[in-house]
């Protein structure tokens, strides 16, 4: 009888634990150029979120000098203190690069926690480290979890922890995801697609 050696590569849920808080479409507030009708920029089809962008494009208000987006901002969930979580399956179609998919907005240094953009297929933290690879053109779960007693932000992509780095110290956090284009290095069109969006806690 032979010895075998038979590896177990084990999956946890990065959601167990925490409590699924319900959304409405109240909470989805759709941030879009602001000379635009949402139309052209954003749809909403058999439970998918289309939202796209052009590097042309004016920001989302005519009072901000910020790059143009077109993004989904989790409204009425802003948290300061806790564990907190984003789940959602995104997909980003091959040709855009320099844009920011999902990210935390708020902080105690700077305008976010985190940013996660894909350049070339690749998801990247800022313009930084390299998350994962060869996203493009096919579904892949997000999971964004925030401890903010803690200090830090732990991602996974399709249920695998991929990376983790201390936030920028607390402020009215939330959630938002969808295309905003980063400062340089941006493809002239940009989008992402979005599906089962979950907010969780602890």
């Amino acid at each position: 009888m032979k010895n075998s050696t038979f590896f177990l590569l084990c999956f946890a849920d990065p959601t167990t634990g925490f409590t699924n808080i319900p959304l409405t479409e109240a909470n989805f507030e759709i941030q879009r150029p602001y000379d635009v009708p949402l139309e052209e920029r954003y749809g909403f089809q058999n439970g998918v979120r289309k939202l796209w962008v052009y590097a042309d494009d004016k920001p989302h208000d005519p009072n901000s000098h910020t790059q143009p987006r077109t993004e989904v901002r989790i409204q009425g969930l802003d948290y300061s203190s806790g564990v907190w979580q984003f789940e959602g399956y995104a997909f980003v179609p091959n040709g855009t690069s320099g844009a920011t998919i999902v990210q935390i907005h708020g902080a105690s240094h700077g305008a976010t926690t985190i940013i996660l953009r894909i350049y070339e297929g690749d998801m990247r933290y800022y313009s930084s480290e390299v998350v994962d690879t060869g996203l493009y053109d096919k579904w892949f779960r997000v999971n964004l979890i925030h401890d903010v007693d803690g200090g830090k932000v732990t991602v996974f992509i399709d249920g695998v922890q991929k990376f983790q780095t201390h936030d920028q110290g607390p402020g009215d956090l939330y959630f938002k995801c969808g295309v905003y284009a980063a400062p340089a290095n941006i493809s002239y069109y940009m989008e992402s697609r979005w599906r089962d969006i979950k907010i969780y806690k602890k």
